[in-house]
């Protein structure tokens, strides 16, 4: 069966345009690996590609993906763990440097656990992986009288900052964070208005980075 017609034009564009710029460069993967220096944890939403808003070139980035940009605890206990496994790998044998926790505006996710939405399907995937929220929405507290749009703009930035927490509990992340061969950064993109902002360590805002 074919792929999806957009699919079958858009590998044609990249033959016809950004292949025979990028060929180079490709062989060069192939022949020697990759060795990306940033890891980039993001979201799975279709609006919010790493590769596009950084502008990366092929082998900069090693991206994972899942709903809501989330990276669980430390949890060695014999399940199955893609987010672990790919900052195993990206730690162990990449060597990167840098992980950026990647989250956004609008998010699907944050927006389900906040609204405590019915369950998609009996096994309620979404459900028991938004779970993983529950510390940042403790933090935010609830709603109040603020607006929805701010609200569940807290509770995304929130949730990045949990992420980075989590992070720190994987010994090897700790010691090489501790060790200052590895450094951990929160960013936050506006998908209406493609503004990137940066997490500041010191004082857990977000600080929007001048064009």
């Amino acid at each position: 069966m074919q792929l999806p017609t957009r699919l079958l034009e858009g590998y044609r564009n990249f033959r016809g345009t950004r292949l025979p710029t990028e060929q180079t460069r490709y062989q060069e993967l192939a022949e020697h690996g990759q060795s990306p220096e940033v890891m980039v944890i993001g979201c799975c939403d279709s609006r919010v590609s790493p590769e596009v808003i950084f502008d990366a070139r092929p082998g900069e980035l090693f991206v994972v993906r899942n709903v809501a940009n989330l990276v669980p605890p430390y949890s060695p206990d014999g399940s199955y763990h893609g987010v672990s496994a790919a900052l195993e790998f990206a730690i162990a044998v990449l060597k990167i440097k840098h992980i950026v926790v990647l989250g956004h505006a609008r998010c699907g996710g944050v927006q389900a656990y906040a609204e405590d939405d019915a369950p998609l399907s009996p096994g309620d995937f979404i459900g028991k992986w938004m779970s993983l929220i529950a510390p940042a929405a403790a933090q935010v507290g609830g709603r109040s009288n603020r607006p929805q749009a701010e609200y569940l703009a807290q509770m995304e930035q929130a949730s990045i900052a949990n992420s980075l927490d989590n992070l720190l509990t994987f010994p090897r992340v700790q010691a090489l964070v501790a060790e200052g061969g590895l450094t951990l950064h929160g960013a936050y993109f506006g998908v209406a208005t493609g503004e990137l902002s940066v997490r500041d360590p010191a004082t857990g805002a977000f600080l929007s980075i001048a064009g």
